[in-house]
């Protein structure tokens, strides 16, 4: 179902919406009428890594389509479990116009991921995360991510989503973080986390954001605002790992595309992909 080469030729998405729309008229691969969800999943996972007091509390609905996967995390309580039994079998083109934004969200990342694997991507470089304890991989990964922004000493990231590794490797590169997230009061060194992420997107020189922007449905405002500022806009996806691609160089300028089964399911080497574009590319957008 590989359709990499068509890449070039759908234009760039406005948005997600816009990038459904094309989806379901075909720009992307196979006709969606015709491709279905073969299985369904509902994830309920926690993290407490030691010696810390914060336990990651983290639910998903997995879809797989032909030979891709696709995931969106979810917050508390946003789907029953029971969905997973009500999905399998159902198209992709029922799925994308689903009044429910992660069944959207995870289709399009499921019908994605088996249309532009990321192995066949020549802008991704494959990483592997290395065998390990939970806090050594996330460490691994997260400071593949922060190497992905070029950080000048001194310059405000705003950390949209907070995952205290991540914090930690920010500062490492010299960087000012602005953390953002409904579900976190302060970062592991006591730094106050905001809940209202439109301040920190007009004080930060750079916007890093987890996948699960897709699903809440606050992605498309982020990449509006990186856009008109023209700053650099980093997403560590595992929510979208196949999605967020479309939009490298159209506002977004480095992925960490981790798609299903995720990092935190594993102790052996897991690979992530990492994918890097010139800042200037969002003036241009």
């Amino acid at each position: 179902m590989s359709t990499e080469s068509s890449a070039s030729t759908s234009p760039a998405p406005r948005d997600v919406d816009d990038l459904i729309r094309a989806v379901l008229r075909g720009e992307h691969g196979p006709d969606p009428t015709g491709q279905h969800a073969v299985g369904a999943f509902w994830v309920r996972q926690s993290t407490q890594f030691p010696g810390t007091d914060h336990k990651y509390r983290n639910y998903y609905l997995v879809l797989r389509v032909g030979a891709g996967f696709g995931g969106c995390c979810l917050e508390r309580d946003q789907l029953p479990s029971e969905i997973a039994e009500e999905l399998s079998g159902r198209s992709v083109a029922e799925l994308l116009v689903d009044p429910r934004a992660p069944v959207r969200i995870a289709a399009l990342d499921a019908y994605l991921c088996a249309a532009y694997p990321h192995r066949d991507d020549p802008r991704a470089t494959p990483m592997l995360l290395p065998h390990g304890t939970p806090l050594q991989r996330a460490e691994a990964r997260d400071r593949a991510i922060a190497g992905l922004l070029d950080i000048v000493p001194g310059q405000r990231v705003g950390l949209i989503g907070v995952v205290n590794p991540l914090v930690a490797a920010i500062r490492a590169h010299g960087g000012s973080c602005l953390p953002c997230d409904f579900n976190m009061d302060t970062t592991a060194d006591g730094t106050p986390v905001v809940r209202e992420m439109g301040p920190v997107l007009e004080e930060a020189d750079m916007i890093v954001a987890t996948g699960m922007t897709l699903g809440n449905g606050s992605f498309d405002t982020i990449l509006a605002a990186v856009r008109r500022r023209g700053i650099p806009f980093v997403v560590y996806a595992q929510t979208g790992s196949a999605i967020v691609p479309r939009f490298l160089g159209h506002g977004v300028t480095g992925i960490s595309a981790e798609p299903f089964p995720f990092s935190q399911f594993s102790a052996d080497p897991t690979p992530i992909h990492l994918y890097r574009h010139a800042a200037s590319a969002t003036r241009a957008a």
